[in-house]
């Protein structure tokens, strides 16, 4: 089923209406869908260059908004369904772990567990059901989404078909290259104020 699901997902990058299948996938992947929205973005991107950045933004600001139907599954609705979308996913034991330090570090967990290919579900639903703050959720996913989409969309503008196999197979790396030099920068910003 999930190859299946897989395969028709890919297929669209070739409808007229892809752009909107690409907002609708980005926005149903940050709460239940299983398929994220690279895979889509990647042909997309390719196929026109010139619009990758426009691309991006599109699966940035639906997978933003789609966020917020993840936290209100887990803030309203974990009993019922939440819980159930993260044990299908086999999920449970990820969940428990970020329980554990949300409080403290909930915004570090949302803006790095939203850049890797970690399933952004879990981070919306968790999010929810631990009744973090809405506004400081909304803030980190829009830094997490945007940095890990704008990342692949200016490797796909730069180098094209050549980076493409790179990214699909490689995308924790990249992400986690990204991540350690974002975090380098909030040091070094830091660093220099205190000093």
């Amino acid at each position: 089923m999930l190859r299946s699901l897989y395969d028709r997902t890919l297929a669209l990058a070739g409808h007229r209406h892809a752009v909107w299948a690409l907002a609708g996938i980005s926005f149903i992947e940050s709460s239940v869908f299983p398929i994220p929205p690279d895979l889509l973005l990647i042909p997309l991107i390719l196929a026109d260059r010139r619009r990758a950045f426009f691309l991006a933004t599109v699966c940035t600001v639906a997978s933003v908004l789609g966020g917020f139907l993840g936290y209100a599954i887990g803030y309203y609705f974990w009993d019922v369904i939440g819980h159930r979308i993260i044990d299908a996913y086999g999920l449970m034991d990820k969940y428990m772990e970020f329980k554990q330090g949300f409080d403290d570090k909930g915004a570090w967990i949302i803006i790095l567990k939203g850049m890797t290919p970690i399933p952004y579900k879990l981070v919306t639903i968790a999010s929810g059901a631990f009744q973090f703050d809405l506004l400081t959720f909304a803030g980190a996913s829009l830094i997490s989404r945007s940095l890990r989409f704008f990342l692949v969309a200016a490797l796909l503008w730069k180098f094209g078909e050549p980076i493409r196999t790179f990214v699909e197979k490689r995308l924790t790396l990249v992400t986690t290259v990204a991540l350690l030099l974002v975090i380098s920068g909030f040091v070094v910003l830091k660093y220099v104020h205190l000093h």
